[in-house]
């Protein structure tokens, strides 16, 4: 947790009071001391001071805890004033030396890390390597197996870090996150979409200048990463992964249909969607569709159609807080154009089911589909292409991919920010992409930059690689699936009420100005502007 060292010098000069205090009550004790030793020197018998314990104390006092000792029964009460002493130098020497002592552990042990960290709000506790820490590590999609070998290898090399991985259910996660954080009892490490950080800001840490500075993070990783995690000049959350909207498309359909490679235009070429869906939409006798060209034009049967419809959006010009406006309203026809002409409808299955059954010859979605694809039909041919481009060759993809953080409310910031740190150098992340490779048929494309180059002739992950060297992704409150049932799940709901609304007929403009009103409201809840 950031810790405020208010006012440090007011602490110190408190402890330097306190100090000069304790050392003058001292000088004042040996002075007492050498006088009643003066006045005994002669004795046989010298009875020497006893210092009580305050609860030893008589029930005659009544504050026992303002007086550090008493003398014995018989000293005189009226002691003179001290004239000679011929052990003075001695005692003066005693007391530097036991005043430097004091001194220098009170520094040593309280006021070093303090002083260290002055006045800045962001500073990171330190805590002793010895002590012993264990971190809880809130995940999704990955098993424990994933994280093992690497979790293995930290704690092997830190003796002292005992990490608790545990995958948790997407259902209702966004919500117990940030409910039990502020309650004192979440986890230390918790995955976060890159679209959540106005919904978490008050439960996130920032990323301390010793685990990466701000050069480090926009050398070390993608410019969309730098969009989507920073607040002002600090930055939120460290990235294992990158990934977002592709073209997927079915090779085998596509040579059937005479067409040698995937559209890289939406129109206005020989090699555009609309040319290709065309040729690729087959009709029964009766006009209900049997293969579709591409899977678009509808809301409730359509994954991904809010980043779709995005993507149309931002290629024209439009801005997504300003649906009223005629850019937005025309992406929205084009959109619409799918199902209106007849390359896709409503009857059909779900735009994922009908890709599997291969009655949908292309659609829009993030890579990790793909996985899901041809876990249901292995044989599929798959192809995967950048997201076509718009008028002038201008290219725009939204951004869908998770991200870890660390819990503002952990008192083990420190150690969470190093592992973190740990799970993002390549090694490790080429670890995992092994770890997950041996378990489904690919792994997380490396949000590093510097590793770019081994995923650059990936099958399926070269196009999610490539467009974020070139820096092409937006990140909008409109990601399908990730269940956080607040920003881009309302607002995928007004959306779609949109879209729906102009399947029965209402007017486009009229349909966009009701949902304007709706993500207008959602987002000024999270004071995005």
């Amino acid at each position: 947790m950031p810790i405020r060292v208010a006012p440090v010098k007011k602490i110190v000069a408190e402890n330097i009071i306190k100090t000069l205090i304790f050392i003058d009550n001292c000088e004042r004790c040996f002075i007492l001391y050498d006088r009643y030793m003066d006045d005994n020197q002669n004795n046989d018998k010298i009875q020497r001071p006893v210092f009580m314990k305050p609860e030893e104390v008589g029930d005659g006092v009544e504050n026992p805890e303002e007086i550090s000792g008493s003398f014995p029964a018989d000293m005189p009460e009226n002691i003179p004033i001290y004239e000679h002493s011929t052990n003075k130098g001695i005692y003066i020497i005693g007391i530097v030396i036991f005043f430097m002592a004091v001194f220098g552990g009170v520094y040593w042990f309280f006021l070093k890390d303090m002083l260290a960290a002055g006045d800045n709000p962001t500073s990171v506790p330190v805590s002793s390597s010895a002590e012993p820490v264990t971190l809880t590590y809130w995940g999704l999609w990955e098993d424990v197996d994933i994280f093992q070998p690497v979790i293995d290898k930290y704690e092997k090399e830190n003796s002292n870090i005992t990490i608790e991985y545990e995958r948790m259910s997407p259902e209702q996660y966004l919500a117990r996150l940030v409910a039990r954080s502020k309650a004192g009892n979440g986890p230390d490490i918790f995955r976060f979409h890159n679209t959540w950080l106005p919904q978490i800001k008050e439960i996130i840490a920032p990323i301390p200048e010793d685990i990466y500075t701000k050069d480090e993070f926009e050398k070390s990783f993608y410019p969309i990463h730098k969009k989507d995690l920073s607040i002002g000049e600090q930055k939120f959350g460290i990235p294992l992964s990158i990934d977002g909207l592709v073209l997927i498309y079915n090779k085998r359909l596509l040579g059937q249909a005479g067409i040698s490679e995937a559209p890289t235009t939406w129109v206005g070429s020989e090699n555009d969607v609309f040319s290709a869906v065309e040729k690729l939409t087959v009709k029964d006798p009766t006009g209900s569709i049997v293969t579709s060209g591409i899977a678009a034009g509808t809301a409730t049967n359509v994954d991904h159609f809010g980043e779709i419809f995005s993507v149309l959006l931002l290629l024209n010009g439009g801005d997504f807080t300003k649906l009223s406006e005629p850019e937005a309203v025309e992406a929205l026809e084009l959109y619409r154009k799918f199902s209106e002409d007849g390359f896709w409808s409503e009857d059909m299955s779900n735009s994922t089911t009908s890709f599997i059954q291969e009655k949908v010859a292309m659609i829009l979605a993030p890579s990790w589909q793909i996985i899901n694809i041809k876990l249901q039909n292995p044989n599929l041919e798959i192809g995967v292409a950048k997201i076509p481009k718009g008028i002038d060759d201008a290219e725009v993809s939204l951004a869908s991919y998770w991200v870890e953080g660390v819990n503002v409310f952990s008192k083990s910031q420190a150690e969470s920010w190093k592992f973190l740190k740990y799970l993002s150098e390549k090694e490790q992340l080429q670890l995992m992409h092994e770890e997950q490779s041996k378990i489904r048929l690919f792994g997380s494309a490396f949000p590093r930059r510097d590793m770019a180059k081994l995923l650059s002739d990936h099958p399926y992950l070269s196009p999610v690689i490539s467009q974020a060297e070139n820096d092409i992704y937006v990140s909008l409150p409109v990601a399908d699936f990730t269940h956080d049932e607040g920003m881009n799940d309302e607002i995928l709901q007004y959306l779609e009420n949109a879209i729906s609304a102009t399947v029965n007929g209402t007017d486009y403009a009229a349909a966009l100005s009701t949902a304007q009103q709706g993500v207008t409201t959602v987002m000024g809840r999270y004071k995005i502007e």
